[in-house]
């Protein structure tokens, strides 16, 4: 599947015109108008990569920005600002922020398509090759895919690393702090209580109705890839 980026700009000609070049070299393309919506379709389609004005209705790019980067799930995606402040101290403060690449207005498209191949193929070659395989359950880890009995499961960013450290692990039982080392980052705060959210979101994506729940839990210890016991 082609590259997903989002276009956060409230400009509506240069929307049409970076979706067109984008579009042109085979990216698929989503659109958000304002720091918030910017939010909530990043949330929604989580993209591969992001074009992000400054000057935003809502919430300022910087603002979009930083609260994407507070977040594990998001620091990885590549940020790429566009926008017309081009002083020096305007560049400083959007790269200290959390942006990959800073590009000022009026741009060369050539220029700015050569600086998203690049910032893709950056975050790349990081991704893990190869399938993962348990009870019927596939996880192609280049497409960052999902099926179960050939059922494709759709799984939010970190449902899929929850899922792919159990499946690296089967059999094995791990406390709620230990996933949050393993999928969160030991430097990330996180309420342990929140794994437990995270696990059902990923009960109710890869168990359908007839099938076995693949997640085990252990009372007092934790959860389990295990389909040979029973949850308790």
């Amino acid at each position: 599947m082609k590259p997903l980026v989002m276009i956060v700009e409230d400009e509506a000609a240069l929307v049409t015109m970076l979706r067109y070049n984008l579009e042109k070299e085979g990216y698929r393309v989503c659109e958000a108008l304002d720091g918030e919506e910017a939010l909530t379709v990043f949330a929604e389609s989580e993209p591969d990569l992001v074009l992000l004005d400054w000057m935003l209705p809502q919430l300022s790019g910087i603002e979009v920005c930083r609260q994407l980067r507070r977040k594990a799930d998001d620091r990885t995606v590549p940020i790429i600002m566009l926008t017309a402040r081009g002083e020096e101290s305007d560049k400083v403060r959007g790269l200290n922020t959390g942006a990959d690449d800073y590009i000022t207005k009026p741009f060369s498209v050539p220029e700015l398509l050569a600086r998203v191949k690049a910032q893709l193929r950056r975050v790349q070659p990081s991704q893990p090759k190869g399938l993962l395989e348990y009870e019927g359950v596939v996880m192609d880890l280049g497409a960052h895919r999902v099926t179960r009995a050939g059922r494709h499961v759709h799984l939010g960013p970190t449902e899929f690393r929850l899922l792919r450290f159990l499946m690296h692990n089967p059999g094995s039982v791990f406390s709620r702090e230990a996933l949050l080392n393993a999928v969160w980052g030991p430097d990330i705060y996180v309420e342990p209580r929140t794994v437990d959210v995270h696990i059902r979101r990923l009960r109710k994506a890869l168990n359908a109705p007839d099938e076995v729940d693949l997640i085990r839990t252990v009372r007092a210890a934790g959860y389990a890839l295990d389909a040979s016991v029973p949850v308790v």
